[in-house]
């Protein structure tokens, strides 16, 4: 698979991750969560940088879903629940969010 952008043809997995994180940006994240039927809100993007963050800063660390609420909680200053964060991205939070932030695929099994 492929994402043409802007001249460019960006290589992707199977499923749909990017290939290299260097090729992405918020162009691309545009691209990619428009093929999910996702229209990017001020929290999606908070979410898809956190992600990158946490990867980028901190190692190759993925944060699950319960951290992801944990710190999503505490930058908007409310409670944040599982549905909150499924509404944001129904296709399972960390994977969709890490995949339209292109990091690379987590093997992770389960939101824990």
């Amino acid at each position: 698979m492929a994402i043409e952008f802007d001249g460019k043809t960006i290589e992707t997995t199977e499923t749909g991750f990017l290939t290299n994180i260097d090729d992405w940006n918020e162009g691309i994240a545009e691209i990619i969560a428009k093929e999910e039927g996702i229209e990017l809100t001020q929290e999606h993007w908070d979410v898809i940088h956190y992600l990158r963050d946490e990867f980028i800063e901190n190692r190759g660390h993925q944060p699950n879903n319960r951290e992801m609420l944990k710190t999503m909680g505490d930058r908007w200053g409310k409670k944040v629940s599982s549905k909150d964060m499924y509404n944001l991205f129904p296709g399972n939070p960390s994977k969709q969010a890490g995949r339209i932030g292109g990091l690379p695929e987590s093997m992770r099994k389960g939101g824990y």
